[in-house]
């Protein structure tokens, strides 16, 4: 009997360990390109829920809600994204501060409760059960680092915050101190780790499936480290905020658990190679320390978001802005990670710094012709990664180029499954043609008659033959072709 008790036990740790080790892989977002929405911005599907709506004053309230989302869901399908990330829908404080109103959501009040202007809990469930009903997965922001400025729990709990007596005696001012005078939470007090937690755990309940964590920069390591182990755990994706994280940061994180960071280093050298005309050698010098990251598929690539000025907004006119926002746009699809679109940006909407760069989404019903060319590059490109394996998923490994043509000339190839795709980012003022070597290039590809760029209505093209690669390119455009 002691003998079966002991093989008992012992088949049971085994079993045990083997669903520890099964039950808790790392979430995936590869191949998923996620769309950003800032609810009180982007529709409004409920006119009653509108108290203090004032849409001429873009610190005020506008009126967009969850029902407004998800009546909307069906742009976005429509865009080809795959997944939803909302900024916060928490109840905020009530009263505004510095003359702006919470409808951004990073001013909560209570962690587990939506704000009447968005709607209700049950309004949520609905967006949720609509959206993984449509096939999309549900991105929550997650606040963990402060209150909002009014809210109740800065009186009545003061031993949850750090005071000015913490943030003089820190050495590391960034966790100790006020993020722009807000509350700071003390994770490491037991009951503000277990609320945070707990909040966690709450909106999983609500049927959420990743959260993108706000400002991990200003929140205590330890507390971090042990959040992550439970999202694991849960099978949760984690995407963290580090503003202006390099390469460095990102790898740093996610050897620490966090499966996604956004790679602003990325951001700002687009922006300046395809916004502003700067050479192609910035773009290339980030991504020549890829592999410096614990899981490249996983990092977050943008253009824009709602903390920083519009993507189109880089020049000082409109057509313009839109025609290198599709350059953007088709270049990012070409990258490997996971794309994150803020709303409008597919419609090159405009806007300076915060709050300019949070003006209501426009729609089809009343789009210029210029914002549906952007819309229909945009849904275009997106759907070309989507249909091939090797965009969506396959390793970036980085061409050689002429030093004289690197300045106007990015190639790269993804590769996957057997196919290989080449993505040539061109920033060159006018169309060009190039013939460049094989062996150059570090390629053996067989001979390949002219194909077009997968990315539909673009005349870009590509061929192979006799040891060398064609390219005809339109001047400032991202292509991709299939070349084997």
């Amino acid at each position: 009997m002691r003998f079966f008790a002991l093989t008992g036990a012992l088949l049971l740790a085994l079993a045990s360990l083997s669903s520890a080790q099964t039950a808790t892989p790392p979430a995936r977002f590869e191949g998923q390109i996620i769309y950003q929405v800032m609810p009180d911005r982007f529709f409004d599907g409920n006119p009653n829920n509108n108290q203090g709506v004032n849409r001429a004053d873009l610190r005020a309230w506008h009126g967009g809600d969850l029902p407004g989302l998800t009546q909307k869901l069906p742009y976005i399908q429509k865009l080809g994204a795959t997944a939803v990330w909302l900024t916060p829908v928490y109840q905020q404080q009530t009263a505004n501060s510095f003359g702006t109103a919470p409808y951004h959501g990073y001013w909560p009040a209570d962690f587990r409760n939506v704000d009447p202007h968005f709607g209700t809990l049950a309004d949520f469930g609905t967006f949720v059960k609509a959206a993984q009903g449509a096939g999309m997965r549900v991105v929550l922001d997650q606040v963990i680092n402060h209150y909002g400025y009014e809210a109740a729990a800065v009186r009545a709990r003061p031993g949850w915050f750090n005071g000015e007596a913490q943030c003089t005696a820190a050495t590391n001012k960034d966790v100790d101190c006020p993020l722009a005078g807000l509350p700071d939470l003390r994770q490491s007090e037991p009951q503000v780790r277990e609320l945070l937690l707990g909040n966690a755990d709450f909106w999983r309940q609500q049927g959420v499936q990743a959260f993108r964590y706000d400002a991990i920069k200003h929140v205590e390591g330890p507390f971090l480290r042990d959040l992550l182990s439970a999202d694991r755990q849960a099978g949760t994706w984690t995407l963290g905020e580090w503003f202006d994280a390099d390469t460095g940061t990102v790898a740093d994180w996610q050897k620490e658990g966090f499966d996604s960071l956004f790679l602003f280093s990325l951001q700002a050298a687009m922006k300046g190679s395809i916004m502003a005309g700067q050479s192609l050698d910035g773009v290339r010098s980030v991504l020549a320390r890829q592999n410096e990251l614990v899981r490249p598929g996983e990092v977050a690539l943008f253009l824009d978001n709602h903390d920083v000025p519009r993507f189109a907004q880089g020049t000082l006119f409109e057509d313009i802005g839109q025609e290198r926002t599709k350059y953007g746009l088709r270049a990012l699809m070409t990258l490997r990670g996971v794309p994150v679109i803020w709303q409008g940006t597919e419609i090159a909407m405009r806007g300076a710094a915060d709050p300019d760069n949070r003006r209501d989404m426009r729609f089809e019903e009343v789009w210029t012709p210029g914002e549906r060319a952007v819309f229909e590059a945009a849904q275009g490109a997106i759907a070309a990664r989507k249909a091939s394996p090797a965009l969506s998923s396959g390793p970036l490994k980085l061409l050689p180029t002429l030093e004289r043509l690197s300045g106007d000339l990015l190639l790269f190839t993804r590769e996957l499954n057997g196919q290989t795709v080449l993505a040539a980012w061109h920033n060159g003022k006018a169309r060009k043609s190039y013939s460049l070597k094989l062996g150059t290039l570090g390629v053996g590809w067989a001979a390949r008659a002219a194909t077009s760029s997968l990315f539909a209505g673009q005349n870009a093209k590509a061929s192979v033959s006799g040891g060398y690669l064609h390219l005809s390119l339109p001047s400032q455009d991202a292509a991709a072709f299939r070349v084997e």
